[in-house]
């Protein structure tokens, strides 16, 4: 069974910076594109970055030029390192693979807050 872990978030006053971390487990980590989720109320959960095998990242435009998205295919983990936070990235985020998901296998995710 894969399962995937967050961890990192908090609360965090605007333009205040987060790492996020994710576990991985299950799964043959050397292989699959990874993406980072987030879901705010009210709204769809949404992919903010992926990164794949060799380090090819995407990132939606909103948060482009904030956000980082990075792998350790060692120690099976994905990072979204977030910059510049702003009220507007509050939400629960998540990871999971990407685009195809493991539908079953979202984690408990990690909150973030951005509030002054």
């Amino acid at each position: 069974q894969v399962q995937f872990v967050e961890s990192g978030g908090g609360l965090v006053q605007p333009g205040g910076s987060l790492t996020l971390s994710c576990a991985v487990s299950g799964s043959i980590f050397s292989f699959p594109t990874m993406g980072w989720y987030r879901q705010a109320p009210g709204k769809q959960r949404e992919l903010v970055a992926s990164i794949n095998y060799g380090g090819g990242t995407d990132i939606i435009n909103s948060v482009k030029g904030r956000f980082t998205i990075s792998r350790d295919n060692g120690k099976k983990m994905v990072y979204l390192q977030m910059n510049s936070l702003q009220s507007e990235d509050t939400g629960v985020y998540y990871c999971n693979r990407a685009p195809i998901l493991v539908v079953n296998g979202w984690g408990q995710g990690t909150q973030v807050t951005v509030s002054s």
